[in-house]
């Protein structure tokens, strides 16, 4: 058995620790609750604190994957989890704090004076996600699928180093000669594959295909699901789709924030990856290994105008 380092803490710590819960506190809300940052006054480490919402049906199970899978796995990749607190019918999970927020955050709707990612930064912030991802696919042991992965999800620690955070939906991938594993269609519409959408089938594939959606977010600048565009461009990979077959129309497609400064050498290989995650057929899509690869590349060729 692994080492379980999630220390456990009580209801009245993690009051204590994010001024009992004051608005002001808030960092966001999630699927599943509320994040607060806190302080612990044991150590004076700044903390977010996650309460899970008490009269959600879903919250208990997901609370024990996060803190199964989080207190079994362990990669730079991955956001780490301090501990957790089950007293009463409270349930929350208390993980170290990202200062920068989520991807999600530096992508969309910036407040005037924030400056956009780099080229270089979003390559960078790829390849980590990529990296975490490999790590739950083949490292853990049964594999692990994230079910999850979207912008929102990825956290940005100094230096813009990505982690991805919220294990609550997080499965157990097939084992043997099984292919897939059946389940509810959860995760966020816009992210989920066609066939998981469609059937429930559940496969690494799905995974890839999520990331597939977030590398075209960074590249593009685009939501995955935005309704306040034009009839047409409300669904990202829908919009994307044609495009992809003409090289000519892909400086179109770059994050206009980005104001041409990008290798279009990078630019070719970055949508190629993008398409190829993001194929229908969800066993013509690459392993995450792979991705890793070509992004780990990617990221190393820095755009230096």
């Amino acid at each position: 058995m692994a080492n379980i380092a999630a220390q456990t803490f009580t209801f009245r710590e993690l009051a204590t620790a994010t001024k009992n819960f004051r608005p002001e506190c808030l960092l966001g809300e999630g699927g599943f609750g509320r994040v607060y940052k806190g302080r612990l006054e044991s150590t004076g480490q700044v903390v977010a604190v996650k309460q899970l919402d008490r009269n959600g049906l879903q919250g208990n199970r997901e609370f024990l994957v996060e803190v199964l899978m989080l207190s079994l796995l362990h990669h730079p990749n991955l956001v780490n989890l301090i501990g957790y607190c089950a007293d009463g019918d409270q349930r929350l999970l208390v993980y170290e704090f990202m200062p920068l927020g989520s991807l999600e955050d530096h992508l969309h709707d910036l407040p005037p004076g924030k400056e956009p990612l780099d080229w270089n930064t979003r390559m960078k912030i790829a390849a980590g996600a990529a990296k975490g991802l490999e790590y739950l696919h083949d490292k853990a042991n049964p594999p692990v699928i994230y079910r999850d992965l979207k912008s929102a999800n990825i956290l940005l620690g100094e230096g813009y180093h990505p982690k991805l955070s919220d294990f609550g939906l997080a499965k157990l991938g097939p084992v043997g000669d099984k292919t897939h594993v059946s389940t509810r269609v959860m995760g966020t519409y816009g992210y989920c594959a066609p066939e998981y959408a469609m059937t429930g089938q559940l496969t690494l594939k799905s995974d890839v295909y999520s990331f597939g959606v977030v590398f075209l977010e960074l590249i593009t600048g685009r939501k995955a699901i935005d309704n306040a565009r034009s009839h047409g461009e409300h669904n990202l990979v829908a919009w994307a789709r044609p495009l992809f077959k003409d090289r000519r129309k892909f400086p179109q497609m770059v994050d206009p924030l980005l104001q041409g400064r990008y290798p279009m050498r990078g630019l070719y290989q970055a949508l190629a990856v993008a398409a190829m995650c993001l194929q229908e057929q969800a066993a013509t899509r690459p392993l995450i290994g792979d991705v890793v690869t070509a992004l780990t590349y990617l990221a190393s060729q820095t755009y230096d105008p």
